[in-house]
């Protein structure tokens, strides 16, 4: 039995540039596509924004949005069960959903209590439009699409290390999770690594023999690289990798961006030809 390659990647500075294009990068996603290749989107963005993305980029595999908190697989798409009965799931349109994550509702609650208690934390939920688009120089639409949060708040805080060292101890003290991106987010327990391991599962049940490949680039993503057998680091803008990114056996990209994701994705599928 041939063994199936599974990719998994980042959106934002990974196969995405600061324009929101993946030009650099399609060369590679054209071969993924010609050797039937699962490429699995996993991303601190919601719903709205993956789906928009997976639209241009003609991919109807499963999807993971907004850091962990919701697996998201085209119906039909698995020819064997999904086991959805030890999660929270429902079908929500095209959808079977698994929900990992915390509700919006709780996750607004508790940044609202840590402000209470002096913290200075400022989520997407507390801004307008037109401030969420000059903090994050996205257009109007894709602003709109980043509001529409279902498991996750990215939030902007102010605070010398001492008062984020205790931001982050309170967070989990109240039972949540963060990680860092762009932004601070705040998440229930649930992170990109989970997402990938239940996914791989149902792979595996799928196709017998997988191995698995993640590309990523921030510290939200260190649980998705930990958690497969081909983990590469893309360069950020500066020409660096982060440092904060401590993950066994990390390959690095030779490139930025979408440029280095093309050449890390070629050099990998020549390693698993």
């Amino acid at each position: 039995m041939s063994t199936q390659l599974i990719i998994f990647t980042d959106l934002d500075g990974t196969l995405l540039d600061s324009r929101y294009t993946f030009e650099k990068a399609l060369p590679a996603i054209n071969l993924i596509k010609e050797e039937n290749i699962p490429l699995v989107l996993c991303s601190s963005k919601t719903r709205a924004e993956i789906e928009h993305i997976r639209k241009k980029l003609g991919n109807n595999h499963p999807f993971i949005s907004e850091n962990g908190g919701g697996i998201f697989i085209p119906k039909g798409y698995f020819s064997v069960p999904i086991p959805i009965f030890r999660f929270r799931s429902a079908e929500e349109g095209d959808y079977v959903c698994i929900k990992l994550g915390a509700s919006y509702d709780d996750l607004r609650k508790a940044l609202a209590q840590l402000r209470s208690e002096g913290f200075n934390v400022r989520g997407f939920g507390d801004m307008n439009l037109r401030e969420l688009m000059a903090i994050t120089g996205l257009k109007t639409n894709d602003a709109k699409m980043a509001r529409q949060r279902d498991f996750d708040e990215p939030f902007i805080f102010s605070g010398n290390e001492t008062s984020e060292r205790r931001l982050k101890r309170r967070i989990r003290a109240g039972g949540f999770n963060y990680t860092q991106g762009e932004f601070f987010h705040i998440t229930g327990k649930s992170d990109k690594g989970r997402a990938v391991e239940i996914l791989k599962r149902i792979y595996e049940k799928q196709y017998g023999k997988i191995k698995t490949a993640a590309l990523g680039d921030s510290p939200n993503d260190i649980e998705m690289l930990k958690n497969v057998d081909y983990p590469v680091a893309v360069q950020k803008k500066d020409g660096s990798c982060d440092r904060r990114i401590r993950v066994r056996h990390l390959n690095r990209a030779e490139g930025i961006g979408p440029e280095g994701w093309n050449m890390a994705v070629i050099d990998l599928l020549k390693l698993f030809a």
